[in-house]
């Protein structure tokens, strides 16, 4: 028998208000009774784990030692400027001339996420 992976975990100090933002990057709705308030809430991803956001009490500190790593459909430069545009921040800008490397951006909260080469960076390098 083996484990299967149910969701992906992420501390934060409020939220419901930490869900809202991932919801908009994954475009994908909160699960239906989460609400306002709601110490634990979840994004749901369609055919794959939930992001779950777990209020606590303590602040991040330090680098995540577990990471997000996005890799969107449009390019590379259209998602970092949406996800900007939602609230994240640009933490480390590893871009590299040629589409290779990677930006680590972080939610409104702090927590570090990479956006990889997008599908359509990786179509133009390939032909």
């Amino acid at each position: 028998m083996v484990s299967v992976l149910q969701n992906v975990a992420i501390d934060c100090a409020n939220a419901y208000e930490l869900a809202q933002f991932w919801s908009q990057v994954f475009d994908r709705p909160l699960h239906p009774e989460d609400r306002p308030g709601d110490a634990e809430t979840e994004v749901m991803l369609p055919g794959g784990p939930a992001i779950f956001l777990n209020q606590v009490p303590e602040p991040k500190i330090v680098k995540n030692r577990l990471h997000l790593c996005l890799r969107p459909k449009t390019t590379r430069e259209e998602e970092v400027e949406r996800l900007l545009r939602l609230g994240a921040t640009l933490v480390h800008d590893r871009r590299r001339a040629g589409g290779s490397g990677w930006a680590v951006l972080a939610d409104p909260e702090g927590n570090e996420f990479c956006v990889l080469a997008g599908d359509a960076d990786r179509a133009a390098a390939a032909s």
